[in-house]
């Protein structure tokens, strides 16, 4: 009689994990338009006190004022949003006087490769563009371009009440855990979460910095227009593992086969950007991470695909981020520690649990 009284008292607590598991991927499929402002200025939150923790320790064998820090950190992410605003802007008026060669040249490409293939009839750009309703088009463009306008005004304040509320967790979190074991165990994994996400944004964005002025030197060099936007869009893409570099490479290759209507340009900017990555991506980065997320590769492609589904592209920025969140929460709790160890690269456990 105590065999199946066993097995369901196993079944119960598997059940409800299972249930738990599908009703927050739920959540966040569904949530997502509430859920992807908080996330993300959660990670820019991070990524300013990153930089004030920088700041801070900038003079050798003295630390700064936090308050200064921060001031610091605030101001070199308001003129980074500035700058980026500014260049945009100009990027798609460049692009409005560029538009008539892009499209000689892309009627030439066009009719140059059906001959290759043997076609007889080719439609050119301007066929094409009689076909499409174009004021459907901008009517679109303009729509998602306020709601991205609008995302980003939620952000900014969402990262504003995260900074203000930041001299207060610690006495809420005193308030929330009354047992002081456990709170230091809370502590623990907070500690352990910001500081190895921090160090991850700081080292992921000195790289992407790198690589986008790589790929700028080489940009300007061959003489391909809107060289700083695309050195903008390959930094974002870096963020992306895996296949933020291979798109980051494609890219600024398509505008410059369009550009030049020539073969040359168009295989040294694919093979000077691919050996920037390759070399940034797969030689120095790895040496300054080191091991220091622990994550399974196969686990980051994994983790890439499911936020990738659950959130888009934000999500393919997010994910390393979350995964090494939810690896070092895993490692602590008795339960979820198989998983952790399934989900580490090295199958041990030491850093996270020993860390203080």
């Amino acid at each position: 009689m105590t065999e199946p009284r066993l097995g369901i008292s196993r079944l119960l607590p598997f059940s409800l994990s299972i249930g738990i598991l599908a009703l927050t991927v739920v959540l966040l499929v569904e949530g997502r338009e509430l859920l992807i402002p908080i996330a993300l200025a959660v990670l820019i939150w991070y990524l300013i006190n990153a930089i004030a923790r920088v700041v801070d320790h900038m003079v050798p064998g003295y630390t700064l004022p936090h308050w200064l820090g921060l001031s610091v950190a605030l101001i070199v992410m308001g003129l980074a949003f500035w700058g980026i605003g500014k260049m945009i802007g100009g990027s798609i008026a460049g692009v409005s006087e560029a538009a008539p060669l892009y499209q000689r040249n892309l009627d030439d490409l066009i009719r140059r490769g059906a001959a290759y293939v043997g076609a007889e009839e080719v439609p050119t750009m301007a066929d094409v563009f009689d076909k499409v309703d174009l004021q459907s088009i901008i009517g679109r463009f303009a729509e998602s371009a306020a709601s991205v306008a609008g995302r980003i005004g939620i952000i900014l304040v969402y990262v504003m009440f995260l900074l203000l509320e930041e001299q207060s967790f610690n006495r809420k979190l005193s308030a929330l855990f009354p047992d002081r074991e456990r709170e230091a165990s809370v502590r623990k994994i907070l500690r352990q979460i910001q500081g190895d996400v921090q160090t991850y944004l700081a080292l992921k964005t000195m790289m992407s910095v790198l690589t986008g002025a790589v790929s700028y030197a080489v940009l300007i060099m061959i003489g391909v227009d809107f060289a700083a936007f695309w050195a903008f869009v390959i930094f974002l893409l870096n963020f992306i593992p895996t296949i933020g570099s291979l798109v980051g490479v494609i890219f600024p290759a398509l505008l410059t086969i369009i550009q030049f209507n020539a073969l040359t340009p168009f295989v040294i900017v694919v093979v000077a950007l691919g050996a920037a990555q390759f070399l940034i991506g797969n030689v120095l980065e790895p040496k300054l991470m080191g091991s220091s997320l622990n994550l399974s590769p196969l686990v980051m492609i994994l983790s890439l695909s499911l936020w990738g589904q659950i959130w888009g592209v934000v999500g393919m920025f997010l994910c390393v981020p979350i995964m090494v969140m939810l690896m070092i929460v895993f490692a602590h709790l008795p339960y979820t520690r198989p998983v952790a160890i399934a989900m580490s690269g090295s199958g041990r456990l030491d850093d996270y649990i020993s860390k203080d």
